[in-house]
């Protein structure tokens, strides 16, 4: 809690900076895809509730920020609310020759396309930020060779040895020291088959990461996986390495995978009780990171948004009703059947989906809490 406080006049304009952002890119992929489909949109909303200020443009819609920043939308013509819930009823008393113009008078691939929208500017507003910090600031890496095993840990267990250098973990090749960290940490007490290479021999040695709980240079608490290995400047040689602007696109279109990956792999072990859910945050904790990394600098003020972006991105994906993979469910239903999803169905699926989403909302907000005062 003094945490937060402590940090306060960093922390409320910077967690409103990047929410801002996020929601405003977010909307605005959904607004270009809309307006290039030929689709009238009413209202580009940042934020809920009543408006603080707002002007309309010359093709009518209203572009406003409201009261509650948590969040925002693009009201579609023929949509009943913020959610882009249909509404079949209104549709039918609209002309015929406007129908076309309604979101759900479109085309099922212009509605597709423009749903999708939204968490693919997510996506790309992370590759372009990971790309400008890699193409200024580099990336430190270090070659996955190790420098010392930790006494009694799985590593030492299977038989690592310092000098090793991991080639593959599960078949997947290994780059970096990093590339170790990254898979290991999202796999606590689950079998892996670590390859190595010593005197020029490949051996591979099956282990088990150890489940630990650890702190983050940030003070926060984090459950993850570990084999108990290091290394160091001699045997990782650890270095910065510089990308063109072009490599930087790719390694900032790597990095994002990256996050989504490891996002996956972390619900997969939540999802079989493998991870602990304490984990899962709210605004509260992330107002509370965002103001510790404006305390560091632009550059990792930056990097956290480029990381909430991926996660905004892929929580919108998710195939729950009022969620835009929810409604991308839905068009895929439709095009299979050749006809839409009735509207009692989508009706009891989106009440459905907005409850589930208020469980999330609730659960992330008792785990900020607890984490706040524990």
């Amino acid at each position: 809690m003094s945490l937060l406080l402590d940090n306060l006049q960093y922390t409320i304009p910077t967690f409103l900076f990047l929410l801002t952002l996020l929601v405003f890119v977010h909307e605005m992929g959904h607004y270009l895809v809309g307006r290039w489909s030929g689709i009238r949109i009413l209202a580009f909303s940042v934020g809920f509730g009543p408006e603080l200020f707002g002007w309309t443009d010359r093709h009518g819609t209203r572009w406003k920020f409201c009261t509650v920043p948590l969040g925002g939308y693009v009201k579609f013509f023929g949509d009943e609310d913020a959610a882009s819930t249909p509404d079949y009823r209104r549709l039918e008393t609209i002309a015929p020759e406007e129908r076309g113009r309604t979101f759900l008078g479109a085309k099922l691939w212009k509605r597709a396309a423009t749903v999708a929208a939204g968490p693919i500017a997510n996506f790309l507003l992370a590759i372009a930020i990971f790309a400008v910090l890699f193409s200024i600031y580099g990336r430190a890496v270090a070659d996955p060779v190790v420098a010392f095993v930790a006494p009694d840990s799985a590593a030492e267990k299977a038989g690592v040895l310092p000098g090793d250098r991991l080639l593959s973990i599960d078949g997947k090749p290994i780059a970096t020291f990093d590339d170790v960290r990254r898979y290991v940490s999202v796999r606590p007490e689950l079998p892996i088959t670590v390859r190595i290479e010593r005197e020029g021999a490949a051996i591979d040695l099956p282990m088990v990461p150890q489940r630990t709980e650890s702190v983050d240079p940030l003070g926060n608490k984090m459950e993850e996986g570990k084999i108990g290995i290091g290394t160091n400047q001699e045997a990782g040689n650890f270095r910065v390495e510089t990308y063109g602007p072009l490599e930087a696109v790719g390694q900032g279109a790597l990095q994002s995978w990256r996050i989504v990956t490891g996002t996956l792999d972390y619900l997969s072990n939540l999802f079989v009780g493998r991870m602990s859910a304490d984990q899962v945050g709210g605004p509260i904790r992330i107002a509370q990171m965002s103001g510790q990394m404006a305390k560091l600098g632009i550059a990792e003020v930056l990097n956290f948004a480029a990381v909430l972006s991926v996660s905004i991105g892929l929580l919108n994906l998710m195939p729950v009703p009022v969620l835009d993979g929810g409604h991308l469910m839905f068009y895929a239903v439709e095009a299979l059947r050749g006809r839409p999803v009735g509207p009692a169905a989508q009706d009891l699926a989106f009440r459905i989906g907005f409850a589930m989403v208020l469980m999330l909302t609730v659960f992330a907000a008792w785990n900020d809490i607890n984490w706040l005062f524990g």
